[in-house]
């Protein structure tokens, strides 16, 4: 997986890397250190017992918690109560599998000092102790769980004892800390910032994430401490008001693209883990000017990367980076819920009409394309999916359906919450509800990594306390447990066409530019009179055509489309070979941005063709059907999604051949007239931009 901007990609997603390494972490470890532990064999899939009426499970994330000294004289570095209580608590990063179904506990990197249990990194990190007390807190105010105050407040000391109180850093987080309580500021390999307390950064914005939420929890509770959550929350605003916030209002230019400035790391991501603890911060502590302004401003800068909408790319998501207008990836995409709870608490409508339009419309469009890939860039070139993708889709979704009464996003969040459940591209179950026990991901040849690390149970966590929260929709997630069909976007590669003329294929020496992939590592150079001849899909529906084109790096002029059936051959539109902008804060010239043709293609063209005038990098073809399909089933059930990805109402003929249930849904996600029992085989409306559900009865 790909990262933008000057931050660790390492802890961004711990569960994407561990896909990707598999067991290599563990088979670099040498001699497993005393402080490493097992756990017992746990049941391989949620099949093997009876679903538990809830399905909050905390055991595993229990296991994977040790203690931590918090060592005394360390310069800059104390916490609530460090005389009086020398320990506290921290998850350990990874927990690989054993062929015997138990797990071990495993830091980050190799060991470096197998005496000490050192690693290149560390055992415990900012990251995962962070969101580990957020799951704890939303245990303890939802369930009134005993032993979840406690963990919540042990995880909260750890985590202020890693923040840097003194000296040019102050406010500022070490990432990493060993199994013995030792810091380690400056991991190996190097992660930026180094030393991680010396700027801002992704484990910053999840401290004020766990500050804002613990001090929302403990402020009638234990009114001591959450005094001392609200004196670490003023000091990481202040060290955020020095760097980020230091320039709102400002902008920047990213392949000419406007975008905002003064978002953390410059990561709508990171930002919006920051906005989810202000936000409980402020709507407990509302005279707190200081928050307030900064949760204003913030949500303000995560809402200005909104980009798209019906039928243009990325179809009204919120990006995650600002320095990449054409780079989508759903780990840390909790923008849609950030804003959503920022807007409730500011009073902003116009920031939940953005939260509604990435949850409503983008969502929709994604999940019938297969899920939460781990990239979009531009195309879905990352299949991988990991819970902390599945997650924030499915936390935004029930934010905004809860702020806006959008009773549409509850189905599409049982669809997004079905993936934990067997509805996934490896089509089994990622997680067991009577032990707590998750995966750390499915690769993109849906081979999935059961290994069950920090990040991973967090975020699955999370996501079993929102179902626990909304059970109607945890009885339609867990009873969907199979997929049926995607039908939404697909990619045909340039280089796979007729050339004509000149038009020729190039390999770049990587197809990652910094900001985005050259689909199939390879595109077609051509310039006038050219001609490239795409072939279609047998059987494909009515769709739009998105050309991909580099429209940064010495294009001209413009190509013609024309879509041939049989022997009848028609304009459908004309396609930008540049555009005019600054490459500014983007990591590369190279701009891969899709645009979208004004006239579909119908089910009887067989074949695209692109005739360039000037001179053209044309890299892939998007397919967007004009009615995309996402289809769930289980044993007794089944849930059938149609998107519009056109601003028109449309027409569709089901292939169901029972009776069932129809509900249409607009643009937002609000049920349009009633629902409609129809038979097998009817033709059901959908309306523009949005999405019609339909269930067996």
């Amino acid at each position: 997986m790909r990262h933008l901007g000057n931050h660790s990609a390492k802890r961004r997603s711990a569960a994407a890397v561990a896909l990707i390494l598999g067991t290599a972490v563990a088979a670099t470890m040498g001699a497993i250190p005393a402080q490493a532990a097992t756990i017992a064999p746990a049941a391989s899939t949620a099949a093997t017992a009876a679903a538990p009426a809830k399905l909050t499970n905390l055991a595993h994330l229990d296991w994977l918690q040790a203690d931590v000294p918090l060592l005394a004289g360390v310069a800059g570095h104390t916490t609530y109560r460090q005389a009086e209580e020398p320990t506290a608590r921290a998850p350990w990063v990874y927990a690989d599998r054993n062929a015997d179904g138990s797990f071990t506990r495993v830091g980050g990197g190799p060991i470096t000092d197998a005496a000490k249990g050192w690693y290149a990194q560390g055992a415990f990190d900012a990251d995962d102790i962070s969101r580990a007390a957020v799951v704890y807190l939303r245990d303890w105010a939802q369930n009134g769980t005993a032993s979840s105050k406690q963990s919540a407040y042990q995880l909260l000391r750890s985590l202020t004892y890693l923040q840097t109180t003194t000296g040019p850093n102050a406010g500022g987080v070490v990432l990493w800390q060993q199994s013995d309580g030792t810091l380690n500021p400056s991991a190996i390999p190097v992660e930026l910032p180094d030393p991680s307390d010396s700027a801002e950064s992704f484990w910053l914005a999840r401290t004020v994430w766990a500050l804002g939420e613990g001090y929302a929890g403990f402020r009638t509770a234990d009114p001591a401490f959450a005094s001392f959550l609200k004196d670490r929350m003023d000091l990481s605003i202040a060290a955020l008001q020095r760097q980020s916030l230091a320039k709102y209002g400002s902008t920047a230019q990213a392949n000419g693209v406007t975008v905002p400035a003064w978002l953390i790391v410059g990561s709508a991501s990171a930002t919006s883990e920051a906005v989810l603890g202000l936000s409980a911060y402020v709507k407990a502590a509302p005279g707190d000017a200081e928050a307030t302004t900064a949760l204003s401003r913030y949500s303000e800068g995560i809402a200005k990367l909104a980009s798209g909408g019906i039928g243009q790319w990325p179809f009204g998501a919120i990006l995650p980076e600002a320095n990449s207008p054409t780079f989508w990836h759903a780990w840390g995409g909790m923008e849609p819920a950030a804003l959503s709870r920022a807007a409730t608490v500011l009073g902003r409508s116009d920031l939940q009409t953005t939260a509604a339009t990435d949850a409503a419309q983008f969502t929709a469009q994604l999940l019938a394309s297969g899920g939460p890939d781990n990239g979009w860039t531009p195309t879905p070139a990352d299949t991988t999916q990991i819970a902390y993708g599945v997650d924030s889709r499915l936390e935004g979704l029930l934010a905004v359906a809860d702020a806006t009464g959008a009773s549409g996003l509850t189905q599409l969040a049982a669809a997004q919450a079905a993936w934990y459940f067997g509805a996934n591209p490896a089509g089994v179950p990622v997680y067991d509800p009577a032990t707590g026990v998750c995966v750390d991901g499915i690769g993109a040849d849906t081979t999935v990594n059961r290994n069950c690390g920090a990040e991973s149970v967090i975020h699955t966590e999370l996501s079993m306390l929102a179902l626990d929260a909304h059970p109607a929709v945890a009885a339609q997630a867990t009873a969907l447990t199979r997929t049926t069909a995607t039908d939404g976007i697909t990619v045909i590669e340039a280089e796979n066409g007729t050339l004509t003329g000149s038009a020729s294929v190039v390999t770049p020496p990587s197809a990652w530019t910094g900001s985005a992939n050259w689909s199939g590592g390879k595109y077609v150079a051509a310039k006038t009179g050219d001609t490239i001849t795409i072939s279609l899909p047998a059987g494909h529906a009515t769709a739009r055509i998105l050309p991909i084109a580099d429209l940064g790096s010495g294009g001209s002029g413009t190509t013609r489309w024309t879509a041939t059936a049989g022997k009848l051959t028609l304009p459908i539109g004309t396609s930008a070979n540049a555009a005019v902008g600054a490459q500014g804060i983007a990591p590369t010239t190279v701009y891969l941005k899709p645009q979208t043709l004004p006239i579909p293609v119908l089910p009887s063209v067989t074949k695209i063709t692109a005739r360039v005038g000037g001179q053209v990098s044309l890299d892939a073809v998007l397919v967007q059907p004009v009615v995309s399909h996402l289809g769930l089933a289980g044993a007794s059930t089944g849930l059938d999604v149609y998107v519009n990805g056109t601003k028109l109402p449309t027409l569709k003929k089901l292939d169901s051949t029972g009776p069932v249930t129809v509900t249409r849904f607009d643009k937002t996600g609000h049920q349009v007239g009633s629902p409609a029992r129809l038979g097998g085989h009817a033709i059901v409306a959908v309306e523009a931009g949005g999405f019609t559900t339909v269930v067996p009865r």
